[in-house]
């Protein structure tokens, strides 16, 4: 059966600050589509522009251009009741479980809150879904009395999570959601989410850098490199080898417990080059061991591969579909 999109992505941009000539390009027309049921993994370096993507696909930050599609509606300037109904079913769950609390609530009204203001639910009938919340996330309707800060990094995150899950929405972006947290407590909370995307059929898009998290959880990956996609594949033919050389050099990076790593490590030389003054031709060039000419003067185009998967490279590492 062909996959429902869920979200869709139609040359996305966000620009931020400064004049014309200086503003950062921070995503540069990304072309996306999330489908219903799975869990994107978005990954790359800082700075690259993940979470300001997962922020404008739900409207956290307004893109400059482009459309958003949710169930194939436009929702990229939908205002009014209409946008409030349609975003409750559009949540996240950001990085900094502390900063994105209110210190002074407590925290059924935090977690009831868009049951209240986007569901309009009567305080009773929010205090009841509040407490199960509270049970499914592990900390006990009894933690509904307390304030943040109150409680340890991993369970502010589950705060978190119950207060994104409290609307139930369709779609979720999860913003390095334990980027923050202790190496002890990320798997505990990764297998939270694991289990609700399960348990509740949540589509998701989940932000990290940290690609052995991304394995664990992601269906399909997405790689990004200075505000574009540039690689787009289903997880296990990702990790059985990237079609981009960015993809390759992130992927050789990730620790084995092999005595004899079957992977290179691959060294990338400089810095991410600086998104308000981009490279010409291909962005990521300037950092590529496989780079030529033709990189360097003309941008490639997001392509398909043999076996289905996307790829923004004049020289892939999987043979394309058709003539180049």
């Amino acid at each position: 059966m062909k996959p429902t999109p869920l979200i869709e992505l139609e040359k996305l941009r966000v620009e931020f600050g400064g004049s014309a000539g200086r503003r950062v390009r921070a995503v540069r027309d990304v072309d996306l589509t999330i489908y219903e049921g799975e869990t994107l993994g978005l990954v790359g370096e800082s700075g690259c522009g993940k979470s300001t993507l997962g922020r404008a696909t739900v409207r956290v930050t307004e893109p400059t251009g482009g459309t958003i599609r949710y169930r194939g509606a436009d929702i990229t300037t939908m205002r009014g009741t209409l946008f409030r109904s349609t975003r409750a079913d559009l949540q996240m769950v950001f990085q900094d479980p502390f900063g994105s609390l209110n210190p002074r609530r407590k925290i059924a009204d935090i977690v009831a809150e868009p049951l209240l203001r986007a569901r309009g639910m009567s305080p009773s009938a929010a205090r009841a879904v509040v407490d199960d919340l509270l049970d499914q996330v592990g900390l006990g309707r009894e933690a509904g009395g307390r304030r943040p800060h109150e409680f340890s990094g991993g369970q502010r995150q589950r705060i978190g999570i119950a207060r994104a899950l409290a609307p139930s929405p369709k779609f979720v972006v999860a913003d390095e959601p334990v980027s923050a947290l202790d190496v002890s407590i990320q798997a505990q909370v990764v297998n939270l989410l694991s289990d609700l995307i399960r348990d509740r059929g949540l589509t998701m898009l989940f932000i990290s850098h940290d690609l052995g998290v991304v394995r664990h959880i992601a269906d399909r990956i997405a790689v990004m490199y200075l505000g574009e996609i540039i690689e787009v594949a289903p997880r296990d033919d990702f990790f059985a080898g990237p079609a981009h050389p960015y993809g390759e050099a992130l992927l050789s990076s990730v620790p084995t417990l092999s005595a004899t790593p079957s992977r290179e490590r691959i060294e990338l030389t400089g810095e991410l080059p600086d998104p308000a003054d981009p490279p010409a031709g291909c962005t990521f060039h300037t950092r590529c061991r496989y780079a030529v000419d033709k990189c360097r003067t003309e941008a490639p185009l997001l392509r398909t591969v043999a076996d289905g998967r996307q790829v923004r490279c004049h020289l892939p590492l999987i043979p394309l579909e058709g003539p180049a």
